[in-house]
């Protein structure tokens, strides 16, 4: 998620569980434990990586629950000698700052993005995909229930404010865990008819909100693409289909970068030939045709493919026309001609 939802997030558990008299400086506290996974980005950066490396070892490491949880030990073991508050009411801020640490690799789980919570144990990056990296309907409670436990301090109206913005945030994950499974209990049915409800697919709401999701199913050819409203959709989903050079992709699967992202994205990726490159497209961040993250990773040589150093390439798509259609969407369902179903 984005950096204000993991402070605010950080800030309530940790104000929630502190002592009434702590509260601002657990507030404080929580908001910077909370946000101390993503310290990893600019130490990815110093350390050179190739965009590949970069892409597949943020949330690693720092989003791991066995490097957070004795992380938190030392970090409350370290105060706990030093005295002051963490020595004068010991087993909240226990609980203050392992919260504010674990919570935020969880919350990063429900994005689709992928997060290495067992590492350096090798499965792949969990993506339970139900929330946008940015959702304001989740952030802005909590956003609020810290400025007003900021304001109100020790008094008990603070307390009832984190606990209720907590609860409401909470509830809202559970929300879009059931929009998703009504998603993906309507392209289970609509693949049935196609004989593909075995084909590898998943879900994913679509930019800053979960009453709008968007399915991919990989085909031998590509891939098929559709939405689904949980507001207004009825019937079976109406995919488009895209093609997926398959052929190319297959004659690289040996190279260290698509191993790499094949792990890291369970191979839900496009293929496509571009100036002479083998162009690889994460298909779960975008949508056709835009997608946030595009590699180059192999140049045409003769017949075959040439491995290369992996170029992240981006080429402009227009947010400002596809976004307001989006929020249309969500409250209309398109005709059979607008939906441009495939046959």
């Amino acid at each position: 998620m984005d950096s204000l939802t993991q402070i605010v997030l950080g800030a309530a558990v940790a104000g929630a569980v502190a002592p009434a008299r702590h509260r601002r400086a657990a507030l404080l506290a929580g908001a910077g434990l909370g946000t101390l996974p993503d310290l990893d980005t600019p130490i990815l950066w110093m350390l050179g990586l190739d965009p590949v490396g970069h892409m597949t070892w943020h949330r690693g490491p720092s989003h791991s629950l066995l490097v957070l949880f004795p992380l938190a030990v030392l970090i409350w073991a370290f105060f706990h000698r030093r005295g002051g508050r963490v020595t004068e009411a010991p087993k909240p801020w226990f609980w203050a700052i392992v919260l504010a640490l674990v919570t935020h690799p969880l919350l990063d789980a429900f994005t689709v993005y992928g997060t290495q919570l067992w590492w350096p144990l090798p499965p792949a990056p969990a993506m339970w995909s139900s929330v946008f990296i940015i959702d304001p309907l989740y952030t802005l409670p909590l956003l609020v229930v810290c400025i007003v436990a900021w304001v109100k301090h020790w008094r008990p109206a603070a307390q009832t404010a984190l606990v209720a913005g907590l609860a409401i945030s909470t509830a809202y994950l559970g929300w879009s865990l059931v929009a998703k499974a009504l998603v993906e209990r309507a392209a289970e049915q609509s693949l049935a008819a196609r004989g593909l409800q075995d084909a590898p697919r998943f879900s994913v709401p679509m930019p800053f909100t979960t009453f709008l999701w968007r399915v991919v199913v990989m085909t031998p050819e590509g891939f098929l693409e559709g939405e689904r409203s949980v507001v207004v959709d009825e019937g079976p989903i109406r995919f488009r289909e895209y093609f997926s050079d398959s052929r190319a992709l297959n004659g690289v699967a040996d190279y260290e970068a698509v191993r790499r992202l094949r792990w890291f994205n369970r191979s839900f990726m496009k293929a496509e030939v571009r100036d002479g490159k083998l162009v690889l497209s994460d298909l779960r961040m975008g949508a056709e045709p835009d997608y946030s993250f595009r590699f180059a990773v192999a140049a045409r040589e003769g017949e075959g493919w040439r491995e290369i150093p992996p170029e992240q390439l981006q080429w402009p798509w227009d947010a400002s026309r596809r976004l307001p259609s989006l929020w249309r969407r969500i409250w209309t369902t398109p005709t059979d001609d607008a939906a441009g179903a495939a046959p």
